[in-house]
């Protein structure tokens, strides 16, 4: 995994410096789209194909991102199909992500919850996670029934973990002790 970062690396930050002087949102969610799709074994087995063209691969992963790409992303794209980095797509656009956020003070917070969490208490436990980590945060909830009750909240490399789930663990360990 290590080898695909390093890859992953110089492609990011490149887009990440032309894409400040553009719009590093909307650039952000085509990239997103296009590792999706780069995702796809498939996909990459067809790109690797010595008798492929590496326009037909562009014209198939325009067409199944299904949107309309800005002409920077374009172009971008095009360099990652001819220099046979369709793998690094995904680890570009984490990194560009974390480029993006750091530029405008905002971390990824990966919310794990037991339970479908509504719009009002998402704001409440946001406004709650960013005091405790003292920084901006942009929250994506993921349901995860195995916690059992409370939340799991991953930013960055620090992670709160106030699930039943893990105090039970702990109680476990300690009991065993």
């Amino acid at each position: 995994m290590a080898e695909i970062a390093t890859i992953a690396r110089p492609y990011a930050e490149a887009l990440f410096q032309v894409a400040k002087s553009q719009d590093l949102a909307a650039w952000g969610q085509q990239l997103d789209a296009l590792a999706q799709v780069a995702q796809d074994a498939e996909l990459r087995q067809f790109a690797d194909h010595p008798k492929v063209q590496p326009e037909q691969v562009y014209a198939v992963m325009t067409a199944a991102a299904k949107l309309e790409l800005a002409a920077g992303v374009q172009n971008f794209l095009r360099t990652v199909i001819e220099n046979g980095r369709l793998a690094a797509l995904p680890a570009v656009a984490a990194q560009y992500h974390e480029l993006a956020n750091a530029a405008s003070g905002v971390s990824d917070a990966q919310i794990y919850s037991a339970y479908d969490i509504s719009a009002e208490q998402l704001a409440d436990l946001k406004a709650v996670l960013e005091k405790r980590f003292g920084r901006k945060l942009d929250a994506h909830v993921q349901i995860e029934p195995s916690l059992i009750g409370g939340v799991r909240v991953v930013v960055g490399d620090e992670v709160l973990d106030t699930s039943v789930k893990a105090r039970l663990e702990r109680m476990k360990v300690a009991l065993t002790a």
